[in-house]
């Protein structure tokens, strides 16, 4: 069987999370925090040699150190987890604001997600991976060498990550791919219009607030309130209230009156276990259910320095691409090109 009767590899590369599979599944096979745990021990083991002490052992003892530390790493959940319970690996985010920042930590990424999760050979299978908007050419070059040299992959595709985002929301069979995608990731939020499929690269807009900003504020809106959280599992906890409790209010005003009114039916409680002591912990979710999400339309109330709101920034580029679309037409009929 060779690579097209196989079903391509799709990988998603995120800020925060990964999510990989292969075409044609309803939902990803994996979805993992995109991070990796090296072993530290490693690199002081190629120390150079003393003033007239042989110099094979030393090369040999840095030849050792490189081949180990190429082999002793994890990643996703089990690199947070080694990095709990061993001093010896740090974490590594290879990915910051939607940016490649480490290639070896993403060339290694890839290769667990290829051989150790998806477990395929990737000669065997063409791959699908995703960028965010605004990635330099440099980045997508580099990507496609290490696919090629390293994984020696037959085909390659890098799509946007809003171009994908606007293919699947179709329900039926006819998909016109054009529309405005508000991409709101871990590390990076764009607001990206897209015409048959193309992105309209100088409409697009960025905001300085993204999901983990979002996490960040119930984390400091239980902190304030004096949450009985363990001070190393609070930021988890944040995250997970985001993830399974939030929600977006067309009224802030009618939300608090609702909470006030009624908080046993709006209150959450959530529970946990110390790491430590393994005794169990509870807090209560009230006002963070809705408020989290809130900073995108009330940006004030977290960050002083940006003030716009997300729809006033979306009705910008819309504005900007209707009154586009109205100069070319205007253009065109004067010119006579629509007689050609």
């Amino acid at each position: 069987m060779d690579a097209l009767s196989r079903p391509a590899v799709v990988i998603d590369n995120g800020t925060g999370y990964t999510k990989m599979g292969f075409a044609g599944n309803v939902e990803p096979c994996f979805i993992t925090p995109t991070v990796v745990a090296v072993n530290d021990s490693f690199s002081g083991s190629g120390q150079p040699a003393a003033r007239g002490a042989p110099a094979r052992g030393n090369w040999l003892a840095q030849h050792s150190a490189g081949v180990m530390a190429d082999l002793d790493f994890y990643i996703g959940q089990e690199a947070l987890a080694r990095s709990r319970a061993s001093s010896s690996h740090s974490l590594s985010y290879p990915i910051r604001n939607g940016q490649v920042e480490n290639w070896d930590s993403m060339e290694r990424f890839w290769q667990q997600c290829i051989f150790n999760y998806l477990r395929c050979d990737p000669e065997d299978h063409y791959f699908l991976l995703t960028e965010s908007p605004l990635t330099a050419p440099e980045i997508r070059e580099y990507t496609g060498e290490i696919m090629f040299e390293t994984f020696n992959v037959p085909g390659l595709y890098i799509a946007v990550q809003p171009v994908l985002a606007l293919a699947a929301g179709y329900t039926t069979t006819k998909c016109e791919m054009t529309g405005v995608v508000v991409d709101v990731g871990d590390g990076a939020t764009h607001i990206v219009p897209v015409a048959d499929g193309y992105v309209i690269g100088s409409s697009i807009r960025s905001i300085p607030i993204t999901g983990k900003d979002v996490t960040q504020f119930i984390h400091q809106l239980l902190k304030e309130r004096g949450e009985n959280i363990p001070p190393e599992e609070s930021f988890d906890v944040a995250r997970r209230i985001k993830e399974m409790y939030c929600y977006t209010s067309s009224d802030v005003v009618k939300e608090f009156n609702k909470h006030d009114r009624e908080p046993s039916k709006y209150v959450k409680h959530w529970t946990g276990i110390k790491p430590k002591t393994g005794a169990k912990y509870t807090c209560d979710i009230g006002y963070e259910r809705f408020l989290g999400p809130e900073i995108f339309f009330n940006p004030e109330m977290y960050n002083n320095d940006f003030t716009t709101p997300l729809q006033v920034v979306i009705d910008r580029i819309l504005s900007c691409l209707e009154a586009r679309l109205c100069l070319k037409i205007s253009i065109g009929g004067y010119s006579g090109t629509s007689k050609r």
